[in-house]
């Protein structure tokens, strides 16, 4: 079989975020109590051993449900009865990434850090499908061990798909005894290691001619990576947990910031009895992480080119008559999560229904990632005079980069922005604004 080869560099990796051509729709309704019940979530961050090295395990703390996995589904209309235990020794702050409008879930806003053995539960009116990040790294920086996500998928139609698979990537930075350093202190002689479903190589088996949904999800903490799977042609149909008008993945490659999203469709073409690599590139090199294999036919023909997954509602963003707000990444100008005080000072006051314009300015010499709670932004063009095809939650700045987003102030309430620099030292960092 040919080998493939990514076409990235560095730079490639960090500015193709912004090049993806999809059009991704943005709820308008109301975050409200929904009248359909769903299934309760009962979730406990606590220490988990995961076998990163052969022969060793590895303490690490993550959120863990009734059910093993790191995977909670629900469906779309329902309202989710979440409970969350914290049974580690340090206070954690949660954010659900992708869902808009939970003013009132806001960590360090809305809701304080839950203290060790606390408990806390609220519902959660799922109106958006799609993937999503239930997270407890808020507070994770210099922690005795790093702390992981676990992924929400909320279910809706899947455009024809067979099944689907979670591709979930992390980043890991192991000491030679073995254990994990936490993010946002010094990694040292560690050794970086990528992993994929927490494994260090994960095998994913169709039947030719079968069509999976691909749920990839960057959960690492702090590294911009890119995924490309050889002799297949992905076809992106959601980013962030905004559903999108499907395209094929450029190169065959998905390139993904820390904590975003993306939906694809896989159609296992490859003739019986091959299999194809699963590559992972962080900017230097590509790293094999997996496989797809093909077996035995699962039909005689190829599926339909995919349908559009269901959409939330989907706003236009009127620029006329916006608000326009500066912005820049200067960590100077930020918090750390630990010492945020939420009568700071908002780096906004939005009114409900207006448009928010943000040109934001990464000022450091490496790139940073910014992600917006609360709301999805449009990418603008480099004159304002339009916007890329895609809604996003979060989105990559190179060093000395400004770029503008506009998002429709639909939801009322205080939100956090956070930004972080890809070194693993780089702190997490946090503010604020509000709509009223």
């Amino acid at each position: 079989m040919k080998k493939q080869r990514f076409w990235l560099n560095r730079r490639a990796v960090l500015t193709s975020l912004g090049g993806l051509a999809l059009e991704v729709v943005l709820p308008r309704s109301t975050w409200a109590q929904s009248a359909a019940e769903g299934a309760g979530l009962n979730l406990t961050l606590k220490s988990a051993p995961l076998a990163l090295q052969q022969g060793s395990s590895t303490p690490v703390w993550a959120l863990k449900a009734d059910a093993a996995g790191f995977v909670s589904r629900a469906r779309r209309g329902d309202t989710l009865n979440l409970a969350l235990t914290n049974d580690l020794p340090v206070p954690a702050a949660f954010e659900i990434r992708g869902i808009d409008g939970a003013a009132r879930l806001e960590p360090l806003l809305a809701q304080p850090p839950l203290g060790a053995n606390g408990k806390t539960s609220f519902m959660l009116p799922l109106r958006q499908a799609g993937t999503f990040l239930i997270d407890p790294r808020l507070l994770g920086d210099g922690a005795e061990k790093p702390i992981l996500p676990r992924v929400l998928i909320v279910e809706d139609n899947d455009g024809g798909t067979d099944r689907d698979e979670v591709l979930l990537i992390d980043d890991w930075r192991l000491r030679s005894d073995g254990s994990a350093l936490a993010p946002g202190v010094d990694a040292g002689n560690s050794t970086p290691l990528f992993t994929i479903n927490r494994v260090t190589s994960f095998d994913i088996k169709l039947k030719r001619n079968e069509r999976v949904k691909l749920r990839i999800v960057n959960g690492c903490q702090r590294a911009i990576v890119a995924l490309k799977i050889t002799d297949h042609d992905p076809v992106v149909m959601a980013i962030d947990g905004e559903a999108a008008e499907p395209f094929v993945a450029r190169q065959s490659q998905i390139i993904l910031a820390p904590g975003t999203r993306v939906d694809a469709f896989l159609d296992a073409t490859q003739p019986s009895g091959t299999s194809s690599e699963i590559l992972l590139h962080d900017g230097t090199k590509a790293i094999p992480v997996g496989r797809i294999v093909t077996s035995g036919e699962a039909r005689s023909a190829p599926l339909p080119a995919p349908k559009p997954l269901t959409p939330s509602a989907s706003p236009r963003v009127d620029l006329k008559g916006a608000q326009r707000f500066d912005l820049s990444l200067d960590p100077s100008q930020w918090s750390t999560p630990a010492s945020f005080d939420k009568n700071s000072k908002s780096v906004l006051r939005a009114k409900r229904g207006q448009t928010v314009v943000l040109a934001i300015t990464n000022t450091a010499t490496t790139p940073a990632t910014f992600h917006l709670h609360g709301h999805h932004f449009r990418l603008l063009d480099r004159m304002d005079d339009g916007w890329k095809p895609f809604w996003l939650d979060t989105l990559v700045f190179q060093p000395g980069q400004t770029q503008r987003i506009a998002f429709a102030a639909d939801f009322t309430g205080n939100f956090l922005m956070e930004t972080m620099g890809n070194a693993w030292s780089a702190p997490h960092l946090v503010r604020w604004y509000a709509v009223e």
